[in-house]
């Protein structure tokens, strides 16, 4: 059984605030489809019963941010984000929406930076408007424990050679596919955010 609303209540935020993992899908018309899991502490955010956003650190790849710029006549744009509670009780929540990358220089950075702690790498934020909601008994999802984050991706970054990281981010211009992307253009070594 599974049940919609048109936004996010009250219990899903807490629900979603509880979660140590999460994944995006995203896809345009051709090409794959792309699911990412996504961790680390703090990095997802409801910023009002119609809107999340999270935080983006420099990965293997770019395809979300590719699809969500995408032309919407050519299917771009869509994103769904699954959260799966692994404690009691079961429960599967989907955010159904329409997504955007926002960089560190794009005018809008700072107003959405300010409701993060920036990691080093941070490369974007994705600004999601949420249309629907969905939740689902979750009942084949097994129920396991956190050990703990790994450290890896924040450390890789924080060790990074802000110059080298630069250049390495700006040759990232398109998606496996072959769809354009924006490059952000500067390191972030962490905490406030940066005026674009």
């Amino acid at each position: 059984m599974s049940d919609f609303t048109d936004h996010i209540t009250p219990d899903h935020e807490a629900m979603i605030a509880r979660q140590a993992v999460y994944f995006t899908a995203t896809a345009s018309a051709d090409g794959r489809i792309n699911v990412s899991p996504k961790g680390l502490a703090d990095t997802f955010k409801v910023l009002g019963p119609n809107r999340v956003a999270y935080l983006d650190l420099g990965g293997s790849g770019n395809e979300t941010h590719a699809h969500l710029a995408a032309p919407k006549e050519q299917g771009g744009g869509r994103i769904t984000i699954m959260m799966c509670n692994f404690q009691q009780p079961a429960l599967i929540l989907r955010l159904y929406g329409r997504g955007r990358a926002v960089l560190p220089q794009d005018a809008d950075w700072v107003e959405l930076a300010a409701h993060f702690t920036l990691l080093p790498g941070t490369r974007q934020i994705f600004d999601i408007a949420v249309d629907s909601v969905q939740t689902s008994c979750g009942w084949g999802v097994p129920v396991m424990e956190l050990d703990h984050e790994r450290a890896t991706l924040v450390k890789y970054h924080a060790q990074s050679d802000p110059a080298k990281w630069e250049a390495k981010m700006a040759g990232r211009t398109r998606s496996i596919d072959g769809l354009p992307t924006r490059a952000t253009d500067r390191y972030i070594a962490g905490d406030a955010p940066q005026a674009g």
